[in-house]
């Protein structure tokens, strides 16, 4: 892992983005970027070893961020719907250029995109590679999103060719091992008795997920393949699960019936199956197993969940 570096986390709040924070902060200077609407976002921050600092990316100002960072990771995202698409565009197209423009003498940077960019594809075993056609993406939740990432992606391009900025742009998948993540959440919601929160768009309903840990260990190489122009690549598991699958395993973990609505979407993606060699070439291949870790934060995580419910009323 990177050590004795000055590094950017933004976003760092977020679920996926704070467990690597935390992984960099335990031999590097990490700054943590986020609104941090409270006190207390801030001081939960701190207390991983890592610098909070307050930044708004649709207020365009960055004059307290420092400049000297020697690597800038970029996760922070504004999810909304289309009614606020421009204020999305602001914050997540403008302001990933106004970061990368403010840390433009860093080594490296990666700036996470996400898988759901791709052209929906109507077969859900389509396996995305970072050359399938993107920009005519629709998504059933945060509409403003496929839009925002073809923006993201952009931006990142012209900032690595502009600046000679080495850049690698992750085309995310589905992230688990992390309670509060896609599939965790409905494992949740079947322990405490409550309808699984989510509809997909297709039976099967394929993705790749990636682990938090493999996350962590593949962060240096992805900053280290950084170039100009951008490095794209996808970032997501060796593997694929099925949600059909996972929700199964779920009802028979829990011991409650699960199951998820299907209901088709106009473009959105049948599957959510991105190809991994690019990213096999660059990290190497994964390391966790996605039944049995899920299984196991499953009976990590049963007995609060219940509990949570019973408290909620749930």
């Amino acid at each position: 892992m990177i050590s004795g570096s000055k590094i950017l986390v933004t976003g760092v709040t977020g679920t996926v983005a704070l467990p690597i924070a935390m992984r960099l902060a335990q031999a590097n200077e990490v700054w943590g970027a986020a609104r941090f609407a409270t006190d207390a976002s801030r001081h939960a921050i701190a207390q991983f070893g890592i610098r909070p600092h307050a930044i708004d990316l649709a207020a365009s100002d960055l004059n307290d961020l420092p400049s000297d960072f020697d690597y800038v990771l970029h996760f922070a995202w504004m999810r909304a719907p289309l009614r606020q698409l421009d204020e999305a565009i602001k914050v997540n197209v403008e302001g990933a250029g106004l970061v990368l423009q403010h840390c433009r003498n860093a080594k490296a940077a990666l700036v996470v995109s996400s898988t759901g960019i791709y052209t929906g594809n109507p077969d859900p075993w389509h396996v995305y590679t970072e050359s399938d056609p993107i920009g005519n993406g629709t998504t059933a939740y945060t509409a403003t999103s496929p839009t925002c990432k073809v923006g993201l992606e952009a931006v990142a391009r012209f900032c690595a060719r502009m600046f000679n900025l080495p850049v690698t742009i992750a085309r995310l998948n589905t992230v688990c091992g992390l309670d509060g993540t896609y599939f965790e959440i409905m494992a949740k919601f079947a322990v405490q008795g409550r309808p699984i929160p989510f509809t997909v768009v297709s039976d099967p309903n394929p993705h790749s997920p990636i682990h938090t840990l493999d996350m962590q260990d593949q962060v240096e190489a992805l900053l280290g393949s950084a170039g100009v122009p951008a490095l794209i690549t996808n970032w997501c598991g060796d593997e694929v699960i099925s949600t059909q699958a996972v929700v199964a395993d779920i009802a028979a973990l829990s011991g409650h019936p699960a199951s998820i609505d299907v209901r088709p979407h106009l473009g959105a993606a049948a599957g959510n199956i991105g190809d991994s060699n690019t990213r096999r070439s660059i990290t190497g291949p994964c390391k966790i197993a996605f039944e049995p870790a899920f299984a196991a934060l499953f009976r990590e995580h049963e007995t609060v969940w219940t509990r949570d419910g019973v408290l909620a009323g749930g």
